[in-house]
């Protein structure tokens, strides 16, 4: 996720802008999180100084955070028509999100934040109106590329701006700071132009329904599937809300001009089988996503039979190889035929290979290059790759890193707070305070709680109660868990003399503890045990 700061000025009174605004998505050590988003408080303390936000695209990991951060920080913030087109539907659909104040930036413009002068510059990305940034200041300008590629052929906007960032080159850059995703993989990247090529002979040559699933931002990608649909006689059925709003807000700024209109769910009965391409999410094996649930057949309208084929038009994000196998594994049982990268050009990247980082580097030619965005192996293959360039200065940094870019050397000469925070339910905070790490605990050994009353002699009054979740029913001998964890509660109790038991959090503390070793001696694990005691 990205979130970065730009300061100029002494330390004293130095402002900031920050660029991008982004979230990532939580795995399985995270249960019940719904979103993870960059802790900011170190620019948050000082939100005075904080002259703007400018949002390079609409990728989630690069504006999704805004609705929830936004509070926090109340200062303008900058983006493109359909970064805010997308940004207004979202809001709509949240509960009380904030009324965020947008001034709207095309291509090509140039304006002010605070002391920084700003230029948006023309890239191609795997989105409408992605960005890169020319950031100026008295010491000198920074190229932030945000994501881009280079491509011949894009399916929608203009070819990356070569002849404005050779004239930026030409007039000197102080830094350039550029996307690493794709810096361990050599050549270029195909164009667009060649995937919708490789989309349209899949499903020319499908003999049953096709489906595709793909990132709901990629307006190219979903209109090169629309028309190859059109072109082979076929409707495009649209399944899934991020999908749909999408294209709802692509449609309203033009991009879908030119294409029949997209059916619903409730159309799937009206569609002969052969005529079918239903386009939906799920790409990355989201378990509600409509391609989990066809791959489960939960859908109410729509159902997949044998023979029809899913493509997915989408690389792997690291992390969620196994859901996908496992909706792929469904599919394929089903009778479902796969079609994946691997099998015919559905999919390119979005991000620059080591050629056209090489073209960047020669038209910017900047005295500093500052890896970003991607993890350890591609930030430092990004910074081998300028270094052997010929860039005079590489700068490695890390989270939390404050790097000087002028005057003098670039040097790492701080470390300000960083991390991540979660979105949980309604509830913003660290793992602490959503309560992640107690969760985690109890996803793996359950939860046992024990009510003990004691009468006025402070004697057991009858046996404790105890209710035992996510706990294993019996022991390996097939002795029933719960009796035997009430057998160590009693006893417990038992063993503390009578006068001790007065102190009720002696009490509650030694059950809790002799609970718990049952449970350990008798399964192998140790739950987490609440006890009460009352008298």
């Amino acid at each position: 996720m990205n979130f970065a700061l730009y300061g100029y000025g002494p330390p004293q009174e130095r402002k900031w802008i920050v660029v991008d605004c982004g979230v990532t998505f939580p795995g399985p050590d995270l249960p019940g999180v719904d979103l993870v988003l960059p802790d900011i408080r170190f620019i948050e303390k000082q939100a005075e100084n904080l002259a703007g936000i400018v949002i390079t695209h609409a990728h989630e990991d690069h504006y999704g955070a805004l609705l929830d951060l936004w509070p926090r920080l109340k200062t303008n913030v900058w983006m493109t028509p359909f970064t805010a087109g997308l940004l207004e539907a979202r809001r709509a659909g949240e509960l009380n999100a904030p009324d965020v104040p947008v001034t709207i930036f095309r291509a090509g413009e140039r304006f002010t934040v605070g002391p920084f002068a700003i230029e948006a510059i023309d890239v191609t990305h795997s989105i409408p109106e992605p960005v890169s940034l020319a950031i100026t200041t008295p010491v000198g300008t920074i190229v932030h590329t945000g994501d881009w590629k280079l491509d011949t052929a894009p399916a929608l906007g203009p070819k990356t701006d070569e002849a404005r960032f050779r004239a930026l080159g030409e007039a000197g850059v102080l830094a350039l700071v550029c996307d690493s995703t794709n810096a361990m993989r050599e050549g270029e990247s195909p164009s667009e132009e060649a995937v919708a090529g490789g989309l349209k002979e899949v499903i020319e040559k499908a003999e049953g329904r096709v489906a595709v699933t793909t990132f709901s931002s990629n307006v190219g990608r979903i209109r090169s599937i629309a028309e190859a649909a059109r072109d082979a006689g076929r409707q495009v059925l649209v399944l899934g809300r991020s999908l749909q709003r999408v294209i709802d807000v692509a449609s309203e700024l033009g991009y879908m001009e030119g294409l029949p209109p997209f059916l619903t769910e409730e159309d799937f009965g009206y569609i002969p089988r052969e005529n079918a391409v239903v386009l939906c999410t799920g790409s990355q094996g989201e378990p509600r996503a409509a391609l989990a649930k066809l791959s489960r057949d939960e859908m109410r309208n729509v159902a997949l039979s044998p023979g029809d084929t899913v493509v997915f038009s989408s690389r792997v994000i690291p992390g969620n190889e196994k859901a996908i196998i496992t909706i792929k594994n469904r599919l394929i049982e089903q009778g479902v035929k796969i079609i994946e990268d691997t099998d015919a050009l559905v999919h390119v990247s979005g991000h620059p290979r080591r050629s056209e980082l090489k073209k960047m580097y020669d038209w910017i030619k900047p005295r500093i290059l500052v890896p970003v965005h991607g993890e350890a192996a591609h930030l430092v293959a990004h910074g081998a790759l300028g270094a052997m360039a010929g860039i005079p200065e590489v700068a490695q940094v890390r989270n939390g890193d404050m790097l000087r870019l002028a005057p003098g050397a670039a040097e790492i000469i701080d470390q300000v707070p960083c991390g991540r925070i979660f979105k949980d339910g309604r509830v913003i905070g660290t793992d602490d305070e959503v309560g992640v790490r107690e969760r985690r605990k109890l996803s793996f050994a359950g939860h046992v709680a024990v009510n003990v009353v004691l009468d006025d002699r402070y004697d057991l009054a009858g046996d404790p109660d105890l209710v035992a979740l996510g706990v294993a029913e019996a022991n390996a001998r097939g002795e029933p868990l719960e009796e035997i964890m009430l057998e160590a509660a009693v006893g417990a109790v038992s063993s503390i003399p009578r006068p001790r038991r007065k102190d009720l959090d002696l009490v509650a503390e030694s059950v809790r503890r002799a609970v718990r070793a049952a449970a350990n001696d008798a399964w192998g694990k140790k739950p987490i045990v609440t006890v009460f005691v009352t008298q």
